[in-house]
């Protein structure tokens, strides 16, 4: 081993940036710093913290080049500003120790307890489980909600591109958040009408989506968990980046609720990154640090499924990141 592969290894396993970033951001640096620049003892004392300490950050901070120095102090970079809060980029939520999205990767730091057993790591790092959380702070519920919508938002239009929407005259989303990909649904198929699952307030989120684009007179929206019984009958019952959250045991519990729901000419969608095909590595550890899930196969889904009564009948790559899995019964052609 050479001495560049020791220094590209300590270079990759090294906490120090990953960390001087996620403070940077949770303190909101990049949008204080920006303009001509502050001194570090000004900004100290606006934000109570160690004024020596923050030099050290904003040391480390300018070798990224997220801040630079000037003759006031330091300033925000243009590349530094992609962290700002208005870069609407989906990076503040990611990395802010305070919203979901930050405050969720940390369980990375217990990533051996995942290991080890198999489970999250979440509840070990904060004390309870990433769900418990949400419902417990709503500011981390509002921001999870910001975080999938800003996901999608790239998303949506390949997915509504590569399937064959039309089909169904009536769509349930489950688990369907502020109704990002469904409100897309339902503009480009006018005839059809759609039914969101989600619980308050993720659900008055979506009642917004739908009256913002007109859509409310064919979207309905109900409060609740996909644990319940869900709303019956529907052409089509759609999990969007759902059973990835969840272990096999709330994977099976999802799944049963759709099965109780659909009717026997029905359809179970399934549209998420799938291992082997459609997933990241890096991202696959941190479904399961975070959630105690992962990003399938598809054999796993169909093993999932097949517990219930559905039959595989089709895979649709839908977009560069995931894949649709059209599930029917078993008992129908």
């Amino acid at each position: 081993m050479t001495a560049h592969d020791i220094a590209s290894i300590r270079t990759m396993a090294g906490l120090a940036t990953p960390m001087a970033l996620r403070v940077a951001v949770t303190l909101g640096l990049p949008d204080r710093l920006r303009g001509d620049g502050v001194s570090t003892e000004q900004v100290a004392t606006e934000l109570n913290v160690s004024p020596v300490a923050l030099e050290l950050l904003l040391g480390h901070l300018a070798t990224l080049g997220i801040v630079e120095r000037a003759s006031t102090g330091h300033r925000t970079t243009d590349y530094g500003a992609s962290l700002c809060a208005d870069a609407d980029n989906g990076l503040v939520n990611f990395l802010h120790l305070d919203m979901a999205g930050g405050r969720a990767e940390m369980a990375l730091v217990e990533l051996l307890h995942s290991i080890t057993t198999g489970g999250a790591a979440y509840p070990r790092r904060h004390g309870q489980d990433f769900w418990a959380d949400l419902a417990r702070f709503p500011h981390l519920r509002e921001s999870f909600d910001q975080q999938m919508t800003h996901r999608f938002r790239d998303q949506v239009p390949q997915i509504l591109a590569g399937y064959d929407w039309g089909r169904f005259p009536t769509v349930v989303d489950v688990g369907g958040g502020h109704g990002t990909l469904l409100a897309a649904i339902l503009a480009a198929h006018p005839r059809m009408r759609g039914h969101l699952v989600d619980l308050e307030p993720t659900a008055d989120g979506a009642r917004g989506t739908f009256a913002a684009q007109r859509l409310a007179d064919r979207a309905q929206v109900t409060a609740g968990s996909f644990f319940d019984p869900l709303p019956r009958g529907a052409d089509a019952y759609l999990l969007c980046d759902i059973l990835h959250d969840w272990d096999d045991d709330g994977a099976h519990r999802i799944l049963g609720r759709c099965v109780e729901a659909v009717p026997p000419t029905g359809r179970v969608l399934v549209i998420e990154p799938v291992g082997g095909r459609r997933d990241s590595t890096g991202f696959d550890l941190a479904m399961l640090a975070i959630f105690g899930g992962r990003e399938r196969r598809i054999d796993e889904l169909d093993a999932l499924a097949a517990a219930h009564g559905l039959t595989l009948d089709a895979v649709t790559d839908v977009s560069d990141q995931r894949c649709l899995l059209e599930f029917r019964l078993a008992a129908t052609g």
